[in-house]
């Protein structure tokens, strides 16, 4: 069961590049996340956090295991609930345990922002209804719902 105290505000983590745009990289591999914050009426931006876990412990592993709590406990600290980026690595199996990971096909924040206020309803049922594991989404011209599937 759910244990986080329901919010009517949702907060968002964009992975982007330093020039604000996403690129086809994992979201832990992203120079910096944007924090945007739904109110229900709409979409602000709060602040951004520099990666600087970016490098961490991947010398040892890609996709390594504490590279990946680094990133979910900063995170957690700004009260973040959907991860958006262009691609996700092996770590999305602990991630989706905490936030919901969100595939966007755009390069614009702009772009992204739109696509995700038009199906904010969705990722709002998602939050009320989580159990165990969120559900992975994948915007591109629509918007499509599934589990997580472990990656090679």
């Amino acid at each position: 069961m759910n244990t986080q105290k329901l919010n009517p505000n949702i907060r968002f983590a964009f992975a982007v590049s330093h020039s604000n745009l996403f690129e086809t990289t994992h979201f832990g591999d992203a120079d910096k996340y944007l924090i945007f914050e739904w109110n229900g009426n709409e979409m602000t931006v709060q602040n951004e956090i520099i990666n600087t876990f970016k490098s961490f412990d991947e010398e040892q592993k890609h996709g390594s295991k504490k590279k990946g709590n680094a990133i979910i406990e900063l995170l957690q600290k700004s009260n973040i609930q959907v991860l958006v980026s262009k691609q996700f690595g092996r770590n999305i199996k602990m991630v989706n345990k905490f936030f919901i990971p969100v595939i966007i096909d755009k390069e614009k924040r702009e772009e992204a922002l739109a696509i995700l206020c038009h199906h904010i309803g969705w990722i709002e049922e998602e939050l009320q209804k989580k159990e165990t594991e969120y559900k992975l989404f994948k915007i591109k011209n629509g918007i499509l719902k599934t589990d997580v599937k472990q990656t090679k």
